[in-house]
């Protein structure tokens, strides 16, 4: 019989986090692993909170950059519970949010929209990214590119019938200002994310 016949399995896909810090089945450092990412992925989404360019209703940050590489490099199970244990710090009080600000506040006013939106998107850019999708360039902005709009279109949803703005107000506080550098932060994580892949594969 020919040896065509015989099916083969597909080689596993490795997140970038795994790749960089792998474990075998059973091994207790997997648990270990699991809550140092989560840890240095709120620390990031805090920092990434505090470059921020303050606009009337929700202030242009570089989280939404990092909350797509977060989902891309963790996957989808590790990328979103990264991104609910970060607004569950914020909830309790820590200055996670953008600018001095922790608490409930943040988290029920204009921003909150966007904030519970990057669980969806964390979920969303892990899940293609665990597909192959975090190999490719183009893929990865093509992924990276449906979480822009999963959070963008969570806090449009927000501002317009969340709070009562109505639509047009929410598109032109809660989205128009945001469109370039979605574009531009798409492009950076895209061409970060593949290169750093294939420099930890090389060396592996």
């Amino acid at each position: 019989m020919s040896d065509r016949s015989v099916p083969t399995a597909a080689a596993p896909h490795f997140s970038l986090a795994a790749l960089m810090w792998p474990t075998r089945p059973g091994e207790t450092v997997g648990s270990l692993r699991a809550v140092v990412l989560v840890a240095l992925g709120t620390a990031l989404m805090a920092l990434s909170a505090k470059v921020n360019l303050p606009l009337p209703y929700v202030p242009m940050t570089l989280q939404t950059l990092v909350v797509l590489m977060i989902g891309a490099a963790y996957g989808w199970r590790l990328g979103s519970a990264t991104m609910i244990a970060y607004l569950a710090e914020g909830a309790l009080g820590a200055p996670v949010f953008a600018g001095p600000v922790g608490g409930i506040a943040p988290l029920v006013g204009p921003t909150a929209g966007y904030l519970f939106g990057f669980i969806a998107a964390a979920f969303v850019t892990g899940w293609l990214a665990e597909r192959g999708w975090d190999r490719s360039v183009v893929l990865l902005f093509a992924a990276m590119a449906v979480g822009h709009l999963v959070i963008l279109a969570a806090g449009f949803g927000w501002l317009a019938f969340g709070l009562g703005l109505g639509v047009a107000k929410a598109w032109q506080v809660g989205i128009a200002p945001f469109i370039a550098a979605s574009l531009v932060k798409n492009a950076l994580g895209a061409t970060l994310m593949p290169a750093a892949r294939r420099l930890i594969e090389r060396r592996r």
